[in-house]
């Protein structure tokens, strides 16, 4: 974690320094930074991790003409390790002294995480066929990776051993129109409006050890499934205003809405995004981002989801959580037409109120490419 802060903050010194020392263009790999000329502006475009301002940036009057085109790649990676109940740490000992609401037998918790990782590949398209909307498609994949220790049922709950589950799948697909709302020379408001299904399985399987010694096949606990078959309705608002020549400070609220379910579904969300962008160069920017997100717990049941783990109890999901994000973006040329973008962002924890008992989030890493005709 220490190495990747110090990446972002010595970065963009280092580009600057290479202008200034007269480095000969042979010392480096042939990237062109973006020039005048093009009018983009690193600090045009937020926080990699902010959903749907890709091309809303103040600055960006070039960006989103009628008949301008986007694709996008985005890379995520989130860890979770140890486990908190109502926010606080708890023990294992602790958690195997709680009850198990899902069964008779065992009558405690008996299977518990240790760590988890996972992956989101996002990869979206945009298009503006007037100045007022543009429309977007997107598609994730995600896979899981979750590790476990199995303690006996009864007895002295010595552990019995260690096992491993995983799962990956494409997610969700969403259908967006931007709508442009207001904009002055120094502000611009946008609206969101979305529609997303879910495409996911929803009852992957795999191989776990219980709290007889068994290795068995069962259908896997909600957190570790791809998808929830849920249809849902995406509203947002976006602001972003210029504060002065180097600086623009945005903000965003989102709501996501289950419309239609199957037997069950992950929660209701709201997330609530402030950013600052601070413009090195042109083609450099940082960014710092508070981000506050709430989810509702599960709706409904999978009634063959009854394993003796927190994570097999539709209430252990959900909750409040603030986050505090460092970022970059980086222009250069790589390809024909307007400046290749690329973005990273950190985002670390600073206040989770998970509802329950829940693993504790680590820490979440998002990179990405962003491509402009």
């Amino acid at each position: 974690m220490k190495k990747l802060l110090i990446f972002l903050l010595i970065l963009p010194t280092t580009i600057l320094a290479d202008s200034e020392s007269g480095s000969k263009a042979m010392d480096h790999a042939p990237i062109i930074l973006a020039d005048s000329e093009s009018g983009s502006r690193a600090m045009d475009h937020a926080p990699i991790g902010v959903v749907m301002v890709k091309h809303f940036g103040v600055m960006a009057e070039h960006s989103h003409e009628q008949g301008g085109s986007m694709i996008s790649v985005r890379q995520g990676y989130m860890e979770m390790s140890g486990n908190i109940y109502n926010g606080n740490s708890i023990s294992v000992a602790d958690i195997l002294a709680m009850p198990n609401p899902l069964g008779n037998m065992p009558t405690n918790l008996s299977v518990v995480p240790t760590d988890m990782e996972m992956k989101m590949t996002m990869v979206g398209a945009m298009y503006t066929p007037t100045d007022k909307v543009t429309l977007m498609v997107m598609g994730m994949f995600m896979s899981k990776d979750m590790n476990l220790n199995t303690y006996q049922s009864m007895m002295n709950r010595d552990l019995l051993g260690t096992f491993s589950t995983s799962s990956s799948d494409i997610s969700d697909v969403s259908f967006s129109a931007l709508i442009k709302l207001k904009e002055t020379g120094t502000s611009r408001w946008h609206g969101e409006l979305t529609l997303q299904q879910s495409v996911g399985d929803n009852d992957s399987k795999d191989t776990v050890l219980t709290p007889m010694g068994i290795n068995m096949e069962m259908i896997l606990p909600y957190g570790m499934q791809s998808g929830d078959g849920a249809s849902r309705l995406v509203l947002g608002i976006t602001n972003v205003k210029k504060l002065n020549e180097s600086m623009v400070w945005g903000n965003q609220l989102r709501g996501k809405f289950v419309v239609s379910e199957d037997d069950w579904s992950f929660g209701d969300q709201t997330e609530f995004n402030s950013w600052l962008q601070y413009e090195l160069n042109q083609s450099v920017s940082l960014s710092s981002r508070l981000k506050f997100s709430h989810q509702d717990k599960i709706s409904g049941n999978n009634s063959m989801i009854n394993a003796p783990a927190q994570t097999a109890n539709p209430a252990n999901y959900g909750g409040k959580e603030w986050h505090l994000g460092l970022g970059i973006n980086l222009l250069a040329h790589l390809l024909p037409g307007e400046s290749d973008r690329f973005g990273l962002e950190f985002l670390i924890p600073i206040q989770q109120e998970k509802n329950n008992l829940q693993m504790e989030t680590d820490h979440q890493i998002i990179f990405g490419y962003q491509k402009s005709f």
